[in-house]
């Protein structure tokens, strides 16, 4: 990759590796540069987890975990879901500078797609009076590149109105946008012009959403 890595993150790539065949194959461990989310696996072991490589861009719970600076916990054993429907259990950890900046993260995402069905198995042979609840799932996507995440977001949030974008007002729209910039995607270079275009408005009109939506929280 054409670009420089921060000696930390450097030093950190022949652990991604190692990790990963340490579990066996059906980890993936991926290493995150987040100066520059758009391009930002820096190393990954078995890919083909979620059909990831060097290069591709951070995720959509990354984006969103860099807009909210939600950095101070790592985020430990949330479920997830790829793009071919297998479940993988995550988990994020940032790594730091010498001072105190978030600077990369490194992540492990374990497939337990058959897991889970041997524990289906097994709970259904086992039970004698309520069914194990399974744990909510977390939003998350998978992409090859920045703007398959920025579209496939897009698509999920706005299908949760369940309505046709002629037929959303005003409101529907800035609770559309301000889902979007919880999430991130206004971090994804072109996205202002692109959800304008989805939501039938202009450039302007999305941003002014996004400053009535961020004045209500100071």
């Amino acid at each position: 990759m054409n670009k420089e890595i921060n000696p930390i993150l450097k030093n950190l790539i022949p652990f991604v590796e190692g990790l990963a065949n340490t579990i066996g194959k059906n980890c993936e461990v991926v290493l995150h540069d987040l100066e520059h989310p758009q391009k930002s696996i820096v190393a990954i072991s078995n890919g083909h987890v979620t059909d990831r490589k060097v290069g591709g861009p951070m995720t959509e719970m990354g984006l969103k975990a860099i807009r909210n600076k939600e950095y101070e916990q790592g985020l430990i054993k949330y479920k997830t879901i790829t793009n071919h429907g297998r479940t993988l259990k995550s988990s994020t950890f940032f790594i730091k500078d010498l001072e105190g900046k978030v600077i990369g993260c490194l992540c492990i995402n374990m497939d337990i797609t058959e897991l889970l069905l041997v524990k289906n198995i097994i709970d259904d042979m086992a039970i004698t009076v309520e069914p194990q609840i399974e744990s909510p799932q977390a939003d998350e996507t998978y992409g090859s590149n920045i703007n398959d995440i920025l579209y496939n977001v897009v698509e999920r949030v706005i299908a949760e109105f369940g309505k046709p974008i002629a037929y959303l007002n005003k409101e529907e729209k800035v609770q559309i946008v301000k889902q979007l910039d919880e999430k991130g995607m206004f971090l994804i270079k072109g996205a202002v012009d692109y959800i304008a275009e989805i939501l039938c408005v202009s450039r302007y009109t999305i941003y002014n959403y996004l400053d009535e939506i961020r004045d209500e929280k100071y």
